[in-house]
């Protein structure tokens, strides 16, 4: 009971103290949200200062403006006025972005206009001179230098985890491009062939060109960072804000955010917090639950899914459901499912999952809901990224649980039990990842946007991997955290990939 209570407490401390460390450097700016058009609009700018040079902030697909708070507080905090927004089909723009994968051209001119209609409203904002600043990440670091391309409009770029722009030797003018030190290789030889066109063996951390000219070109490798966490390094933003200074002639400087460890001590207070919660569930089943399948029985119902699901899928077409890779998803679980279950039928033809009442499942699967919702939902929504569904969003989730449920009570089920493998529930996790990455090399133009969140798949499946031991050793029964787990990977899918038409 002592250990409980000062878990609980030490948890509460952590979410507390992460807290006020996000919300506190917020004190000293201006926040004010509008709309341009369709687009949902934040402008952020220092509270007790002069406005200064207008900076339009971009995030990346399947991202929203939340995303890119850290490049924005930290501009705002230098003095500068920073705009972020939501493209078509992302967090709250309610607007369907139409092409998608299908018409990457329709899609990429859709995107791009709104960069232009965000430059436009910069302009008129108090401080903004003739030219802005332009910083994208990822899908939006190619939109950006593509439309800042010859446009006199802008004088600066900043493309965090920039691959396949239309960049020159020249164009656009004052190129930094920031990619993470553990990006992946094929974005870091691109970031190399850009600066190439200015000097004949370019090197990081050394500026070519003439900023005067509108030529000056640099790359850097932000430490420690990979492709989403580079807009949080401190390394990254410290030579964002050098560059748009030396573009703007400008000295002043402010607080870097620094976010990353204070999200990582609220999310980890709230993960700790999980334990003294699950004592409040109920006990279903005094004998635990589940196939109880030793190593050597388990290990083919976990892989044969792994390789047949990409296999019988490549040539299918899955575009039935106005969520970009979503649809993909969703029946890339259920196949999953449906197949680790033949597995399981197959394996352990005795297993007692529908059997067994459901009720008291259900009904104990709703505060774990909850815990998500409530605990991790609305952080993320305020300091991370957009996860409130729009009307559109909302219709989805049901479907896209039916697929996903199928998946997470088969792997729950087949995973636990008296006599289960140890290690089973982890391995199961990489067969899945590894299948994931199998669909991707079969059809990468259109699935090749998963490799960027396969690191957030990889943490929601440690927090669920988490929730799932507690709530099973609590009440004994796999399905309770399976409903819960299922509900919140499809609301998370649902409010986040993009809508399209």
């Amino acid at each position: 009971m002592k250990i409980r209570a000062i878990v609980f407490l030490a948890a509460a401390l952590a979410i507390a103290t992460g807290l006020w460390s996000l919300l506190a450097p917020k004190a000293d700016l201006t926040i004010e949200t509008t709309q341009v058009d369709e687009m949902p609009v934040t402008v952020f700018r220092p509270a007790n200062a002069p406005p200064g040079p207008v900076v339009v902030v971009a995030h990346g697909f399947a991202g929203s403006q939340q995303l890119m708070q850290p490049v924005a507080e930290t501009l705002a905090h230098a003095g500068y006025t920073a705009i972020t927004f939501d493209f078509a089909g992302h967090g709250r723009n309610t607007r369907p972005l139409s092409g998608g994968i299908k018409d990457h051209d329709l899609s990429f001119r859709i995107l791009s206009d709104e960069i232009d209609r965000m430059i436009r409203y910069a302009l008129t904002l108090p401080g903004a001179g003739p030219r802005v600043g332009l910083v994208g990440h990822s899908m939006a670091a190619i939109l950006t230098i593509d439309n800042a391309v010859n446009n006199d409009k802008v004088a600066a770029v900043v493309a965090f985890s920039n691959f396949g722009s239309k960049a020159t030797a020249s164009e656009p003018k004052n190129l930094l491009i920031v990619d993470g030190a553990w990006e992946a290789s094929r974005l870091k030889d691109d970031a190399l062939r850009i600066i190439g066109m200015a000097a004949a063996s370019p090197q990081e951390r050394v500026t070519y060109g003439d900023m005067a000219k509108g030529s000056a070109r640099r790359l850097v490798y932000a430490e420690g960072a990979e492709h989403v966490g580079v807009i949080y390094s401190r390394d990254g933003l410290t030579e964002m804000l050098d560059w748009l200074n030396a573009v703007f002639g400008r000295t002043q400087t402010g607080a870097v955010d620094a976010r990353g460890k204070a999200l990582g001590l609220l999310f980890l207070g709230l993960f700790a917090l999980a334990a003294p919660l699950s004592r409040l569930l109920p006990e279903l089943s005094t004998v635990p639950l589940g196939a109880g399948l030793p190593f050597k029985r388990q290990w083919p119902v976990a892989v044969a899914p792994a390789v047949l699901t990409p296999l019988i899928l490549w040539k299918i077409p899955t575009d039935f459901l106005p969520i970009l890779l979503g649809d993909y998803l969703v029946v890339h679980f259920a196949l999953y499912g449906a197949l680790t279950l033949l597995g399981l039928w197959l394996t352990a033809p005795s297993h007692t999952m529908w059997r067994a009442p459901w009720r008291g499942c259900v009904v104990a699967a709703l505060p774990i809901f909850a815990y998500y919702a409530v605990g991790f939902g609305l952080p993320i929504d305020a300091f991370a990224t957009s996860v409130a569904p729009t009307a559109t969003r909302w219709l989805l989730i049901a479907p896209m649980f039916c697929g996903v449920v199928v998946y997470v009570l088969a792997d729950e089920w087949f995973t636990r039990g008296v006599g289960a493998a140890k290690g089973g529930y982890l391995f199961s996790k990489i067969c899945l990842v590894v299948s994931l990455a199998l669909a991707v090399a079969l059809n990468p133009s259109k699935l090749f946007f998963l490799v960027m969140i396969v690191p957030v798949i990889c943490l929601v499946f440690v927090l669920f991997g988490w929730v799932s031991r507690l709530a099973y050793k609590r009440t004994g029964d796999p399905r309770v955290a399976a409903l819960a787990n299922a509900a919140a990977l499809a609301f998370a899918i649902c409010a986040t990939f993009p809508v399209v038409d």
